[in-house]
């Protein structure tokens, strides 16, 4: 069982998911540098928090067209397990692996707090050690995270069981409090609060660590 993490110039959550992953969960991890290709030998792979190359056109844009990513394209679309964490997230609506977009908070303020959330795990294989509508709390630190898709997107997506992350208290606008999207095979998931600052009641709660532990199967 290993784990890659993919890391970026500018990524800034990559040491936190390993320490999460191999420190609390006893998972091995395999930094993924943004030029590699081969993803041989990996069980599943974490896009991490940060600002991918600086997020200098807008979060993820650049990041879609790294070497790395068109190897996890074919992961996930082989039914790999992917986990988008922030940019990550972003990262995957960039690459057209979950829909929609994320954009400027409402506030247009960097929000970082805790965020209540319900969870709705559905067929999702990451959130299957959660109960329907299950209440956990998990930290949120971003400037750019309000989902943003058309009605009737959001509708099809409600309707297949896609949203599996909802704000209890909406921080940013996201429209239907989406905090959390899956694909509709289950096996790609994008939210905006970081599970792996939620491992360790000493650093965040509990309330992260069996949706890393999922992994284990």
């Amino acid at each position: 069982m290993t784990v890659g993490v993919v890391v970026f110039p500018g990524s800034n959550c990559d040491r936190d998911v390993r320490w999460a992953l191999e420190g609390c969960l006893d998972i091995p991890v395999r930094f993924l540098w943004h030029e590699e290709r081969d993803l041989s030998g990996l069980d599943a792979v974490v896009i991490p928090g940060g600002f991918s190359y600086g997020d200098y056109l807008r979060c993820g844009a650049i990041a879609r067209f790294s070497p790395v990513l068109e190897s996890v394209r074919t992961f996930a679309e082989g039914g790999g397990p992917v986990l988008g964490i922030c940019n990550g997230f972003q990262v995957l609506t960039e690459m057209g692996l979950l829909p929609g977009a994320l954009t400027r908070n409402a506030r247009l303020h960097f929000l970082c707090e805790g965020a209540a959330l319900t969870v709705q795990p559905a067929h999702c294989h990451w959130l299957q050690g959660y109960g329907a509508g299950e209440s956990i709390t998990l930290p949120i630190a971003h400037g750019e995270g309000r989902y943003q898709c058309s009605p009737d997107l959001l509708a099809e997506l409600e309707l297949g069981g896609q949203v599996v992350l909802r704000y209890q208290a909406n921080p940013n606008g996201s429209v239907g409090d989406v905090a959390g999207l899956t694909n509709a095979a289950g096996n790609v998931l994008g939210l905006m609060p970081h599970p792996e600052r939620a491992c360790d009641p000493a650093t965040g709660g509990l309330d992260g660590r069996r949706l890393l532990a999922s992994i284990l199967g």
